[in-house]
């Protein structure tokens, strides 16, 4: 009797739960609609790395974790011109509507062309993308590139781990965290 009610008190629990993001959902929605934005676009992650063996390893993880799984398309931007590009709807990607942006942006520091810190910035100036979450996630842990990250607007900044297992479980924690956790405006 006593394990039926601690049940009972999960599933009530659980109910509560399922309610609140349905009424989140809702009001984000209404938001959306009310800017004009198509809510039933698809949701996308942006993923900004050079390195094809990167990018693979991303990939990987994501799909593993089923992170992947939970949006519609992780785009891939090998260069820092390319993902200014899709988040504007501009070159390769005009006619993409740049009002519906990311769920998140995963963003190398290190990249040929425009760096990822001159992305950030480009993506902080604009209203259109001002508030999008950008996560700078590289190989770089030089202490100027975090604070400069900081100061032009970063939600976070992670070094990218040496062995596949620890980079795994960060893309799993980054992919949870910003697409169930985290409240976006």
């Amino acid at each position: 009797m006593r394990i039926l009610r601690g049940a009972n008190r999960r599933v009530r629990a659980c109910r509560t739960i399922v309610s609140r993001v349905c009424d989140r959902y809702s009001a984000f929605r209404q938001v959306f609609v009310r800017r004009g934005v198509d809510v039933n676009e698809r949701r996308v992650i942006l993923l900004v790395e050079d390195d094809e063996d990167q990018v693979l390893l991303a990939m990987r993880a994501l799909k593993e974790h089923g992170v992947a799984s939970e949006v519609d398309e992780v785009v891939v931007a090998q260069d820092g011109d390319e993902a200014l590009a899709y988040l504007f709807g501009e070159g390769e990607h005009a006619g993409r509507d740049p009002r519906v942006t990311p769920e998140f942006v995963l963003l190398d520091v290190d990249l040929p062309g425009t760096t990822g810190l001159q992305v950030l910035e480009r993506v902080r100036a604009d209203e259109r993308t001002e508030l999008v979450p950008v996560i700078l996630f590289s190989a770089s842990d030089r202490h100027r590139d975090i604070v400069e990250a900081y100061k032009l607007g970063a939600n976070s900044y992670v070094a990218k781990p040496a062995s596949f297992k620890e980079f795994s479980e960060a893309m799993r924690l980054l992919g949870w965290y910003w697409l169930n956790w985290n409240e976006s405006p």
